[in-house]
């Protein structure tokens, strides 16, 4: 991706800049194992929930994963009521 003057991008009128070497937790830091361990748990629940493929998996940004998951797991339940807890609680007294 980089190439050997440090620059990413494609060819010389790439708009992207250099950037500095990954320092830890993103090159071999103490963290890098756990989002090594996390990062494949979620292609694995990708790929057996929504049924994609570990290139849809590692082309999606967070955002989007988040938005299909979102949606997968539908709307949230509503609190109960004070007023629903009030008639649980005299039907099931704890006693």
């Amino acid at each position: 991706m980089g190439g050997a003057d440090g620059a990413y991008g494609r060819g010389s009128g790439s708009s992207l800049r250099s950037h500095p070497p990954l320092t830890p937790p993103f090159q071999g830091g103490e963290h890098a194992g756990r989002f090594a361990e996390s990062a494949a748990r979620l292609a694995g629940l990708a790929g057996a929930w929504l049924g994609w493929r570990a290139d849809e998996f590692w082309g999606a940004t967070p955002a989007e994963l988040a938005a299909v998951l979102s949606a997968f797991a539908g709307e949230p339940e509503e609190a109960a009521s004070a007023e629903d807890l009030a008639r649980l609680m005299e039907r099931f007294p704890d006693g």
